[in-house]
């Protein structure tokens, strides 16, 4: 057999990545050829090097009795791609002849692993030894690796070498050099070489197209795009990338559909780019007819393109044909398993989010530290501590710690779980910090009830120069809220329009009718609510009704709760808080009349409960419960806490009961709560000096239940309100008297809010359902 024949076996073995089928060739050749051609030998050479053997590839060399140049330029390209930086040199040293071949893999081997400084010492030293050895090639890898490290003063130098040596009229040159100024934000000084060039290409063409699109210049891409006399699939992609990339999703979807009538080839950057615009355009429609283009397509099987379906369908949430496309999926990485894991945490399938992360690992496929981030923030909406603390160790020990992304997802996820000093000691810990790691620890205090840290992190944040966001002001305005400070919540209000260009959104604006409401203001906020440039959304106008119920402002309640009905006529919650200000004032015939008109419409109130995680079993309440095995133990525990209580000056508040009946069974249907029962358990069963922690509450919870914690430390056990929420934390101390910190803190939270009790363990989570009062 000639070498040729050998030669494109060595192509193939290289082309598959099949270094065993190389080596047995290599045998084969040992066995059949005395004395091998020195060309089949540098082909075998070439065949090591590219599937990355170079211990293999240098033995060949060695064996080479008389290596030419060629010979010496593979190995030396060898340990150039490969990394071998000081192998590359002494070869480089020893070589008895040098070309240009040879200077080029000598100075791409340092630029491409990052060898600024040796890659300048080798290029100034091949100008000094003289012009010959100066090609197009050259000057291409020192722009890309000026591009690369962001070293524009050095690019202006190998300009200036380019037109001086007489190379700026090679397409292959220009393109580099119009990359390079387009990169470092130059665009002019891009467009201006664009222009000098006598030769353009179709290459030369995209480049430029890539650089005004990077450079956000839509306009000027869509004219060089339509001058062109001739457009190859890259120049459609590149247009389509640009424009999804640029907010323009429509025009990328449309600059699609023209590439498919033109009968364009698509690869999987097309699909890709054309996708991503269909997810952020929620154009779930047109995502499906490209998924069924691509069905008749050789891509189906494609990683990138399944990943970019996976993500366009979350996006558009439409989660179970992601999961279906995740599912049929042959091969996947860790995009792939990102894009599904972000999906559901982004859709409020939380859980879920946290199982497939667990899934990726047991597939061995190592997080990045978007994955890492994501699965943190899913543990923070569960506010599973536990778990996130689990993921924190994973993020220590993988050295993913380091990235901002996790950081702030870290901190985030203390705070919701109310381990507010660990959120501050991450924060603290971070070496670098942006706008997002302040948010995250302003919302954390903002959350935690403390008021006067939120506006302290929040005025630091301002004096360190960074610019807050509409998230950041919705904690400073809660954290107003909560504190009574309606001034300086006005101020925050007036500012986040005026002098930080922040347009509100409906929730800033539930958040000053709470800051209003919650203070007495009632007539202010519907003052305010008039000239608002919308109507609120159910929770604005339900968290004014609650106000009204607890201030008993019938007027403004009956408005409030006639707003919420028209909003949405089929939820029950405007019926309840309605029907709470009518029994609170004892006019029971409106209370009977609203309840008649919930049974006409068909609405009914689930009955609330509560629930406790306890040794990995979930144990659950509803009002006057008798169903646990621990009911016994659970009452005796209960009427223990009431006696203390009463003894303590604690009078039920008997207006939370919405119902016409005796005194005895008001009391007992307050002192039955099914979030007493769940607190009463975990005084019982959950040892001294692990805490009880309420998680995720959606629910308004029965003001006097709010109050029964809050008035009296029983048992070793502290009691603090969060927004809204119940922190309980074991103590050595005595029980002492506590009173609420002001008469607005006592104020049920708005129906359907999300709201999290927290504490600083995952021991026990107690957590409540549905709303207002609940019925025996």
């Amino acid at each position: 057999m000639s070498s040729n024949y050998y030669c494109a076996l060595l192509k193939l073995c290289s082309k598959a990545r099949d270094q065993t089928q190389a080596k047995k060739l290599h045998c084969h050749i040992i066995k059949a050829l005395v004395n091998p051609e020195t060309f089949l030998l540098n082909n075998l050479i070439i065949t090591y090097g590219n599937l990355g053997n170079i211990e293999y590839a240098r033995h060949v060399f060695d064996e080479i009795p008389h290596p030419n140049l060629f010979s010496w330029n593979t190995i030396l390209s060898a340990y150039s791609k490969l990394g071998h930086l000081l192998e590359m040199q002494e070869m480089f040293d020893r070589m008895p002849n040098q070309d240009g071949v040879s200077w080029n893999s000598l100075i791409s081997g340092y630029a491409c692993y990052g060898s600024l400084v040796e890659a300048v010492k080798v290029y100034r030293r091949m100008l000094k030894e003289g012009l010959v050895n100066l090609n197009r090639i050259t000057f291409s890898t020192m722009l890309i690796l000026c591009s690369n490290q962001g070293r524009v003063d050095l690019g202006r130098q190998i300009h200036g070498n380019i037109m001086k040596f007489g190379f700026l009229s090679y397409v292959f040159v220009g393109s580099p050099l119009v990359d390079m100024y387009s990169k470092m934000g130059l665009v002019y000084d891009a467009k201006r070489v664009f222009g000098e060039m006598t030769e353009r290409n179709v290459v030369m063409y995209n480049t430029m197209i890539t650089g005004l699109l990077r450079c956000g210049m839509v306009e000027d891409s869509r004219q060089l795009f339509q001058g062109m006399q001739e457009r190859d699939s890259v120049s459609w992609t590149t247009m389509i990338t640009g424009l999804a990339q640029n907010g323009l999703v429509r025009e990328a979807i449309e600059m699609f559909r023209e590439m498919k009538l033109q009968g364009f080839d698509m690869d999987q950057f097309t699909f890709g780019s054309v996708l991503t615009a269909c997810g952020g355009l929620l154009a779930l429609e047109g995502g499906k007819q490209i998924h069924a283009y691509i069905i008749r397509t050789d891509y189906k099987d494609n990683i990138f393109v399944s990943s970019a379906l996976v993500d366009m369908y979350c996006k558009c949430r439409s989660i179970k044909s992601a999961e279906t496309v995740f599912m049929r999926m042959t091969s996947k990485n860790v995009v792939s398993w990102t894009a599904m894991l972000v999906g559901y945490g982004q859709n409020g399938y939380s859980e879920e989010a946290v199982r497939i992360f667990r899934d990726m690992q047991r597939k061995g496929i190592e997080p990045d530290d978007f994955t890492l981030g994501s699965v943190v923030s899913s543990c923070a909406n569960l506010a599973s501590l536990e778990e996130g603390a689990q993921f924190h160790a994973h993020a220590l020990v993988s050295g993913l710690i380091s990235f901002i992304t996790v950081s702030n997802a870290l901190v985030t996820l203390y705070g919701k779980c109310g381990s507010i000093e660990d959120s501050h000691q991450m924060f603290n810990d971070m070496k670098n910090r942006d706008e997002v790691s302040w948010t995250a620890l302003v919302s954390a205090y903002s959350q935690f009830g403390d008021a006067n840290e939120t506006i302290d992190l929040f005025e630091m944040m301002l004096a360190q120069g960074l610019k807050p966001d509409g998230v950041t002001f919705i904690g400073v305005l809660s954290a107003c809220s909560r504190a009574g400070l309606v001034e300086k919540g006005h101020q925050y209000f007036e500012s986040m329009i005026k002098e930080h260009g922040i347009t509100p959104l409906p929730d800033h604006y539930t958040c000053m009718i709470d800051l209003l409401s919650r203070s007495g203001r009632l007539e202010e906020a519907k003052t305010f609510i008039n000239k608002m440039p919308f109507h609120p959304d159910a929770i604005g106008w339900a968290t004014l009704l609650s106000s009204c119920r607890f201030y008993g402002n019938m007027e403004i309640g009956k408005w409030a709760a006639e707003s919420l009905l028209e909003l949405e006529p089929q939820n029950p919650a405007s019926y309840i808080l309605l029907s709470s200000i009518y029994a609170a004032k004892r006019e029971w015939d409106n209370v009977a009349q609203l309840r008649r008109g919930m049974r006409d419409k068909g609405l009914r109130k689930e009955p609330g409960c509560s629930w406790i995680k306890y040794k990995n079993k979930v144990y659950i309440f509803s009002a006057d419960d008798q169903s646990s095995p621990f009911s016994d133990q659970i009452y005796s525990e209960l009427e223990k806490l009431n006696c203390k209580m009463r003894a303590e000056g604690y009078v039920p508040d008997m207006s939370y009961v919405l119902h016409d009946v005796d005194k005895s069974d008001k009391i007992k249907m307050l002192n039955h709560h099914s979030e007493k029962l769940a607190i009463a358990f975990g005084l019982i069963f959950v040892p001294t000096d692990l805490p009880i922690r309420m998680d995720h509450v959606r629910v308004e919870i029965s003001g006097d239940a709010i109050l029964y914690p809050k008035i009296y430390q029983l048992q070793k056990t502290s009691f603090f309100q969060g927004e809204g929420d119940l922190e309980m934390i074991r103590e050595k101390e005595k029980g002492t008297k506590r009173g609420p910190k002001s008469q607005s803190d006592l104020i049920p939270r708005c129906v359907n809010q999300e709201m999290g009790c927290y504490g600083k363990s995952n021991e026990v989570l107690v957590k409540k359902t549905d709303l207002g009062a609940e019925k025996p």
